[in-house]
């Protein structure tokens, strides 16, 4: 009773008004909420009784949570609740697909799916805050965390990341089971020089505005309650330093009123960087850009009183920071709820109904991008079926990049999958490698290839996207056979397939699909479940094509034909992609018909012309004819995934409005000029139905 009265008398001190709340802290204390700290160690319980941290990172488990929070709630002058934070990317302990493959399900119900049961299994965990989602948009494969985004295009970028926001938070993260967003890595970031991780980014201020600010504002006006400031310089100002990033767009065109976390270290790092020349001068750059929480390193705590002293920072700036810190805890319902109970872990973890979540989220991410003479689904009367690869009983890899407290334990393979599928009549003749002796004995050979989970994330970037050599003769060998053949994929990453990608008759991306990635698998190989999904991002067919992406401007001489001899082309390789962003396939077909263009809409049929039910993704991409800009050859405006059955077909109209037509023009203003726009509508960027209107 005692607790309960006490956490109500400190509750109503918070919630009433935390601006007296902060009018009652020594500077220590308002030092101390800037603070976060990556353990539990008694060194860090020591200063969260003295009121001197406001976070932690990693610390996992309710009932670990619960101590450390009881230190801080019972045990501290002022009674201010930790935030317990942690990077919960694609699942907590029951994994989804990786969020590059989740947002090949171009649709983003199934991103907020996830992200809901992220939030859950997390909160059970004792966790309010996670730093996800990653909203960079990525053009460079070879950058090893285009596995944590959403692909390369704007638009499809800032749909994911709204329904990641709604996942994790709700309508309101005070509520059991839901926990604090984090947009990141803001800004830039994933224009690494490269592909390295990282490395320095330079992109104008107008790219900035049209294509890697968007998804961040997306994520803002979807109520988002914290950012995390890149590691990168941009333009020679690094993210934890900039004041024109953080402080005039995000705070004042924005008028976000969250709070900013630096990544992991990036306050110390600004060092390295070259622009502070020790940690106070370090300090003093990310509290003037608004940089509120400093992960990890403890630059803000050593020397912000000295900076204080100096007048090098304001009482104003650091209350400021204080104050949005402790807006987002109350939002959170930290003093209402400081602590977990301890038995949701066991009563939410890997229940049936998120492990059926997992199943169907993977199902939807899946593209099948080539499937030549119908080799897919496996015939029904296929009762033995080869399985090699050495991914095809991984259950590590399955997991992907950001496992988090997932357990390897608790996946489902490839072999389990296909196993249960088949029953106790039908067999698996599985082995890693090339065992064709198993390919003759058997009525379909299932290849499962691709990327060890370990080759892609935060500092696994690639200076080569090919397929392992072994893998990629172990494909040829069994082609080699003339036998019934597919090829499953793993990774997180798009590759350069070569010869596989032009040979192989069936190809599935699978990216890495989680805990119930195997029988999500066996679901698309058999024809349960047919695929609909799309690439988020350009396959090149080369490296040197890279980077590579579909919305790239025309050049002066776009007019010329490819085999010009001074037309913008490779001399030893087409311009075109392997494979383009936008495109899968399906076990059916589906057409586009009746085309209707108007400054408002666009309006277009589809219908099911094959004989299954099936998903199709389409896709509306404008051109600005004449601007007083450059623009785009191309650029999504808006799609839509639909259900058919067989002989089905619906009317889909997509609005066209300012939000849609308008650019940065030379002066930076956004608006919209007068011309004329061609529209296109497509199940891929690469053709479709075109038409044209004039503003």
């Amino acid at each position: 009773m005692k607790r309960l009265l006490l956490l109500a008398l400190t509750g109503a001190i918070a919630l009433a008004a935390p601006t007296d709340l902060v009018a009652q802290m020594t500077l220590e204390e308002k030092l101390g909420q800037l603070q976060q700290r990556l353990t539990d160690e008694p060194a860090t319980v020591a200063l969260v009784r003295a009121g001197r941290v406001g976070s932690t990172l990693s610390v996992l488990g309710a009932a670990r949570c619960n101590r450390l929070q009881r230190v801080a709630v019972e045990e501290s002058r002022l009674k201010i609740p930790l935030l317990f934070g942690f990077d919960v990317i694609h699942g907590y302990r029951t994994i989804f697909p990786v969020p590059l493959g989740e947002a090949a399900s171009w649709d983003p119900a199934m991103a907020e799916l996830s992200a809901s049961v992220a939030a859950r299994e997390a909160y059970a965990a004792g966790l309010r805050w996670t730093f996800a989602p990653m909203v960079d948009v990525a053009r460079d494969p070879r950058w090893g965390r285009v596995v944590e985004g959403a692909g390369e295009d704007p638009v499809l970028v800032s749909a994911m990341a709204r329904a990641r926001v709604r996942g994790f938070q709700g309508t309101d993260y005070s509520q059991p089971g839901r926990v604090v967003a984090c947009a990141k890595h803001f800004v830039a970031y994933g224009a690494v020089e490269a592909g390295r991780d990282y490395n320095s980014t330079d992109v104008s201020e107008r790219t900035l505005r049209e294509v890697y600010l968007p998804p961040f504002k997306t994520a803002v006006d979807a109520g988002v309650g914290t950012l995390m400031s890149a590691f990168t310089d941009l333009g020679g100002v690094p993210g934890s330093a900039n004041v024109f990033t953080l402080d005039e767009v995000l705070r004042r065109e924005w008028k976000f009123d969250g709070f900013v976390v630096s990544d992991y270290s990036s306050v110390e790092e600004l060092i390295h960087h070259g622009i502070a020349a020790d940690g106070a001068e370090a300090a003093e750059l990310g509290l003037n850009a608004g940089v509120d929480m400093e992960m990890v390193s403890e630059n803000y705590n050593q020397h912000g009183a000295a900076l204080l002293a100096a007048g090098k920072v304001t009482p104003e700036q650091i209350e400021a920071s204080v104050r949005r810190i402790l807006l987002v805890k109350q939002r959170a319902g930290l003093w209402e709820r400081p602590y977990t109970e301890e038995g949701l872990a066991d009563r939410w973890f890997l229940s049936a109904d998120h492990r059926k979540a997992a199943r169907r989220v993977a199902v939807s991410s899946m593209v099948l991008l080539r499937n030549e003479r119908n080799r897919l689904p496996i015939p029904a009367q296929a009762s033995t079926i080869a399985l090699l690869g050495p991914l095809a009983d991984s259950k590590v890899d399955l997991l992907g990049s950001w496992e988090a407290d997932g357990k390897a334990a608790d996946v489902v393979t490839v072999r389990e999958g296909i196993q249960r599928r088949l029953g106790a009549a039908g067999k698996v003749l599985y082995a890693p490698g090339p065992r064709l002796d198993l390919v003759q004995k058997a009525d379909y050979t299932v290849l499962v290839v691709g990327e060890p989970a370990r080759w892609s994330g935060e500092a696994r970037s690639r200076s080569d996207l090919s397929l392992p050599a072994d893998q990629v003769r172990l494909i040829q060998a069994v082609h080699a056979t003339r036998k019934p053949y597919c090829v499953v994929l793993m990774n997180g990453r798009p590759l350069v397939l070569g010869w596989v990608a032009e040979n192989c008759p069936a190809l599935l991306e699978a990216w890495y699909p989680g805990t119930e990635g195997g029988n999500a698998v066996a679901d698309v190989l058999f024809g349960d479940q047919n695929p609909g999904g799309k690439l988020p991002m350009t396959f090149p067919r080369v490296l040197g094509q890279v980077p590579i992406y579909y919305n790239h401007k025309a050049t002066g001489r776009s007019n010329l034909p490819p085999d010009h001899t001074f037309a913008s082309k490779y001399l030893d390789v087409s311009n075109e992609p392997q494979f383009p962003f936008g495109y899968g396939l399906s076990y059916t077909t589906f057409e586009l018909s009746n085309l209707k263009v108007a400054p408002g809409q666009v309006e277009v049929t589809l219908t099911n012309t094959g004989l299954r039910a099936g998903d199709e993704v389409v896709q509306v991409y404008l051109h600005d004819v004449a601007a007083s800009v450059t623009r785009p050859v191309k650029e999504l405006k808006a799609f839509q995934r639909v259900t058919l059955g067989p002989g089905q077909q619906q009317r889909l109209t997509f609005p066209l409005g300012p939000e849609q037509l308008a650019l940065w023009d030379r002066s930076m203003h956004w608006r919209v000029e007068p011309g004329v726009f061609t529209v296109t509508v497509g199940t891929s960027s690469e053709g479709g139905l075109t038409g044209e209107f004039r503003i």
